[in-house]
């Protein structure tokens, strides 16, 4: 079964990774991410550790653009 993801986790999960690469991340955005993560696993009903670790594949190993 593929994870589906939201637009809403992916931009929350960009937003958390950015401020990571800036070495700025707050406990605030990691806690509203681990909490929407939880919220659209149990909504989907898919497993919350697939579909975090899908959240960060998309997010921080996107593949490039080929255009």
């Amino acid at each position: 079964m593929a994870i589906e993801l939201s637009d809403e986790l992916i931009e929350l999960e960009r937003a958390a990774w950015a401020e990571q690469q800036e070495n700025g991340l707050t406990v605030e955005t990691a806690a509203r991410v681990q909490a929407a993560i939880t919220a659209h696993a149990e909504a989907t009903e898919q497993s919350r550790y697939e579909v975090e670790m899908e959240l960060k594949r998309v997010v921080r190993h996107a593949e490039p653009d080929t255009d």
